[in-house]
């Protein structure tokens, strides 16, 4: 089972049609040992999409015998960073401090050259054509045998499309949104049982006031409400919950 935003119980999986093309891209990604990109703004269900199709494949058998490995770099990190903590995310050991970027480049080829494997960077925007380009080599190598996914918010693509020797390999790109208006009460309506009885016009109203489409924001409020329909002795949430939520979240929102 998916561990949801602030362990928040009793919330289903959102159906929404970036969550079930997450999967597909990942499996043909894994498939074609290929490059992919999976973006959008910030608490539109990138990364919770991700970790659950990456625990899908741990737990799969059969046809998904791969291994995953996921990480993230501070913002502009440099060549030897990425190397080195690549390293240390495949075996488990920080490489000697001694050894040159070019050593560890050399060492990834080898790790990388036998196991097919996934592997997932996560804040992707912060990477530098550097790094991206040493990523691309190691990708690109006739030795090794990994798929590759990069993740990230705001600027994502547009930093990784600046690279033309990446751009021209992207496999499959999948850009997150936040959630249409008009579907947010039917999606909504499913998320979380305080919601199943809400009037459309009521669910709506939140998404504007707080939700604003993304799965972030909706958790949080689903969080606050749920627990005031607890205090209160309901099963659904009505405007006097929702108008207490507002109060504890700060306010009308922004």
């Amino acid at each position: 089972m998916p561990t949801h935003f602030l362990g928040l119980t009793d919330a289903a999986v959102l159906p929404t049609t970036t969550y079930q093309l997450t999967a597909r891209i990942i499996d043909d990604l894994v498939a074609n040992l290929a490059t992919g990109v999976i973006h959008g703004p910030a608490g539109t269900g990138k990364t919770f999409a991700v970790t659950d199709n990456l625990e899908r494949l741990r737990a799969a058998g059969g046809g998904h015998q791969v291994v995953t490995c996921s990480l993230a770099f501070p913002s502009k990190p440099t060549m030897l960073r990425v190397a080195a903590e690549l390293v240390h995310a495949l075996t488990g050991s920080e490489p000697a401090a001694s050894r040159s970027r070019f050593r560890l480049i050399n060492h990834l080829i080898g790790l990388l050259a036998s196991t097919p494997r996934l592997i997932v960077i996560d804040e992707a925007q912060r990477l530098n054509g550097e790094c991206i380009e040493l990523l691309r080599h190691l990708h690109d190598h006739q030795d090794t045998r990994f798929a590759l996914l990069y993740v990230g918010g705001d600027g994502c693509w547009e930093v990784l499309s600046r690279e033309p020797m990446l751009r021209s390999r992207v496999f499959r790109r999948l850009p997150f949104k936040r959630l249409d208006r008009a579907q947010v009460p039917a999606l909504i309506r499913s998320y979380h049982p305080i919601y199943a009885a809400a009037d459309d016009a009521l669910l709506a109203d939140i998404d504007a006031v707080y939700g604003k489409g993304t799965l972030r924001d909706w958790a949080v409020f689903t969080h606050t409400a749920a627990g005031l329909c607890r205090e209160a002795r309901t099963a659904t949430i009505d405007a006097d919950v929702a108008g207490n939520a507002y109060a504890l979240l700060g306010g009308l929102g922004s």
